[in-house]
């Protein structure tokens, strides 16, 4: 199988990715990527505001993401990190995390070890804020 990784690790890790095991792992995350829902207490959060998580499911970035899209929104580094690595770059000045749009630029409060979604609510929702008034103000 064919994996996206530095040549020094694909070189120790290749015969690994070649294995049946690795081949059925990769199918079922694609599998869950397309199919599964939102995190129960995410889902709940949002739920909590009026707002629905029917229909919506997780994608891989891809490469053409780049062109196809005005805007790539990371939420924290690693995923900025993540998100360079796969487009090859920010050339365009395309990517930016979601709080570099408020007046408290970092990364958005994780809850997968916390379990304060609350906090991520709150980050989330002035990330968004700010976006929004940035788009607005570049179209005036």
């Amino acid at each position: 199988m064919n994996v996206r990784i530095e040549e020094s690790w694909r070189r120790c890790l290749q015969p690994e990715f070649d294995s049946p095991y690795f081949a059925e792992l990769a199918e079922f995350v694609r599998h869950e990527y397309a199919s599964c829902t939102v995190y129960p207490p995410a889902r709940r959060k949002l739920a909590e505001h009026g707002i629905s998580c029917d229909g919506h499911a997780a994608r891989q970035l891809t490469n053409q993401d780049y062109d196809a899209y005005d805007l790539l929104i990371g939420m924290d580094s690693a995923n900025l990190q993540d998100m360079y690595r796969i487009c090859g770059g920010d050339y365009s000045g395309k990517m930016s995390l979601l709080m570099d749009h408020t007046d408290h630029p970092r990364d958005v409060a994780g809850p997968w070890y916390t379990e304060d979604f609350e906090a991520t609510w709150r980050d989330v929702l002035e990330g968004c804020q700010g976006l929004l008034d940035s788009i607005i103000r570049k179209e005036e």
